[in-house]
């Protein structure tokens, strides 16, 4: 698994002590339980010493080199023993330790690496661990990831897809799959009725990633799949929210919602003028039809978040869906608490407010964030 700096900024610092020292210790005794030649104290003497200013990433990976220091030198037989390891861990994210071992040492050893990324990614996942792999030999790979897409265990066939994901979270880029996604494509259409969630989420979180480079290729083979599948329309929906919220007229009608919206801004007001860091700001919406037919809207609102310099930069959020009916009032409500985050600061001063309806801003207000 990557330790990359993405990593550490977006991991709560409580989360590394999923691999605090009682759990090296714990470890430790797992492996002894079914591996009794197993050295424990050489184990933890080789992983405890300076864990203290390690984050969550870098922790797992001392663990993962305590193994390999102290398991038999064999991979096979490593894997072996990490195998009856697996089920005595009750800790989904610490299992990811077990094919971080594959990806560190197991690229010379492609068939028993699969073998063995297969069977662990269903204690946890081995999504991470499957993509110095991909970057080493990406057709390989992909034939092996294509057959676990038709796999009965809904882990596996998630793994299929988000393993090779082109821009998974936590992890390094494929470069190859950036430039061309085609590869993947017959592992994505083999998952595109899937009935676990599980799996249908990581196909639309794929297909998403995809929009950021090819927005037109997934576009393209969205409407080749049965959009009246109701799990292949839940994927396409999930898949389009990047193009949704930049109102993509294209995305919009794939989920019914490509027309004009035929609708008058009755009101559109921010109730909290002045809003303090931690407050919350609070919208109201009141919309009218003009049409003598139904319409699908899909309704959003964009914050222009104040930045350091000065300058805006536009967020935008999911508010509604709905169908309005001929000459119907339409009347939302929604707050948001401004607060900071790891990846957003926030700065005072004037934040526009905009609502829009099926791509298009219809109105705009204003608030002020003091500190």
């Amino acid at each position: 698994m990557p330790l990359e700096s993405e990593t550490e900024s977006t991991a709560a610092p409580a989360l590394k002590e999923w691999f605090n020292e009682a759990r090296f210790r714990t470890m430790a005794a797992d492996v002894a339980a079914v591996y009794p030649k197993f050295d424990s104290k050489a184990f933890l003497a080789a992983t405890l010493p300076g864990l203290e200013p390690l984050n969550l990433m870098q922790r797992l990976r001392r663990m993962t080199e305590g193994l390999h220091a102290t398991l038999p030198s064999d991979y096979e037989k490593a894997l072996g023993i990490l195998r009856k390891v697996a089920p005595r861990i009750d800790h989904n994210f610490v299992t990811l330790v077990l094919p971080d071992y594959v990806s560190v040492y197991g690229l010379e050893h492609f068939e028993p690496s699969m073998d063995a990324l297969k069977f662990f990614t269903t204690f946890g996942s081995a999504e991470f661990a499957i993509r110095p792999f991909l970057r080493q030999d990406l057709k390989r790979t992909l034939k092996v990831m294509h057959g676990w897409s038709r796999d009965k265990d809904e882990h596996v066939r998630r793994l299929a897809s988000e393993g090779c994901r082109p821009r998974l979270p936590w992890s390094f880029r494929l470069d190859a799959l950036i430039k061309d996604p085609s590869p993947v494509l017959p592992i994505l259409s083999n998952l595109k009725t899937d009935p676990s969630l599980y799996v249908r989420k990581s196909v639309a979180n794929h297909l998403n990633d995809i929009t950021k480079d090819h927005p037109d290729w997934v576009l393209e083979r969205l409407a080749e799949w049965p959009m009246e599948h109701e799990h292949t329309a839940w994927i396409a929906k999930r898949a389009l929210r990047t193009l949704i919220k930049k109102g993509d007229r294209r995305a919009l009608t794939v989920i019914g919602a490509g027309e004009k919206a035929e609708v008058k801004v009755v009101e559109f007001s921010v109730t909290s003028q002045k809003v303090k860091l931690g407050e919350r700001m609070t919208m109201s919406l009141h919309l009218q039809s003009k049409t003598k037919k139904a319409q699908r809207l899909v309704i959003d609102y964009a914050i222009h978040y104040v930045k350091k310099s000065g300058a805006t930069s536009a967020k935008v959020f999911k508010w509604k869906e709905c169908t309005l009916e001929p000459g119907a009032v339409l009347t939302l409500a929604k707050s948001q608490r401004i607060v900071d985050f790891t990846t957003r600061e926030h700065h005072p001063g004037k934040h526009a407010v905009d609502v829009m309806v099926n791509g298009e801003v219809m109105s705009s207000a204003v608030f002020v964030l003091v500190k």
